[in-house]
């Protein structure tokens, strides 16, 4: 079922499906919710309620200009406003990229919502930035530096992205229609305002006391194997670490790995 969800000014597009016990799935950048389109099948068939949401930048009818519009806390409200929206008290969490960054946040900071966290390429924020001093992954997120120029990414994203999407693995067709969402009004700057926003925010991810599990792509050029393995030092609860020998799109190149995973920590869990 489709349904548009009100906060304030902004309505998020959610898709609601199935029935049982709940699970939200939060997409990454330059993405939407059709990224979970090949794993969403695999959780409603074994029993699970799925939620995905086009989040802040990429609904059309919620993507503020301002990028202080960003701050963290801001998009981790969305995510529980469209759990209440749901009727749901509390639901396992995936996130993919940025999404994951959300869940992370959501997961250490509202544990009485998150049931348990499945994130997918993003490691913890802290181990993330504990990795930049002792890897190479302040080379690997030298772009986010690129990010926050204003105007000409958004620019190379109208024009290029595509290209760029397709030259890091993604199928043509699906890197086709996120080049296509990125030229709609407004979407190129609330999808870049995500980096440019965390750092105005005034909460980020603390340790995480709910089940946790951390799929990781070992080739991902993005985000590598020290912050990968420091993430374990923030999650004081069950966890567990699955690595595949992939990149970073794993919603769109490994479903079937990654519904695993989510199953797998949704049945621990219970």
């Amino acid at each position: 079922m489709e349904r548009r969800v009100r906060r304030g000014r902004l309505t998020f597009d959610v898709r609601d499906e199935g029935s049982g016990p709940p699970v939200l799935l939060l997409h990454g950048f330059p993405q939407d919710s059709t990224s979970w389109r090949h794993v969403v099948p695999r959780l409603r068939a074994a029993g699970l309620r799925t939620i995905t949401m086009d989040q802040r930048g990429y609904s059309p009818g919620a993507r503020p200009a301002p990028r202080a519009a960003y701050r963290l806390e801001f998009l981790v409200a969305d995510v529980l406003a469209v759990l209440d929206a749901a009727g749901v008290d509390r639901a396992h969490v995936v996130g993919h990229d940025w999404g994951g960054g959300a869940a992370w946040v959501a997961g250490s900071r509202h544990p009485d919502r998150v049931a348990s966290l499945t994130v997918v390429s993003t490691p913890h924020p802290a181990a993330l930035t504990a990795a930049l001093l002792r890897s190479d992954q302040a080379l690997r997120s030298s772009y986010m530096a690129f990010f926050q120029l204003p105007g000409l990414p958004e620019r190379v994203l109208r024009r290029r992205l595509e290209q760029m999407l397709v030259s890091a693995g993604l199928p043509p067709e699906q890197a086709r229609h996120y080049q296509e969402r990125m030229r709609e009004p407004g979407a190129a700057r609330g999808a870049l305002n995500w980096y440019r926003g965390v750092p105005l925010s005034r909460e980020g991810a603390g340790r995480v006391r709910v089940p946790t599990t951390y799929v990781w792509g070992e080739e991902d050029p993005y985000l590598g194997r020290r912050a990968a393995e420091l993430t374990r030092d923030y999650v004081h609860a069950d966890y567990e670490l699955v690595v595949l020998p992939r990149g970073h799109w794993l919603p769109e190149l490994s479903p079937e790995a990654v519904a695993d995973a989510v199953l797998s920590r949704v049945a621990s869990a219970a």
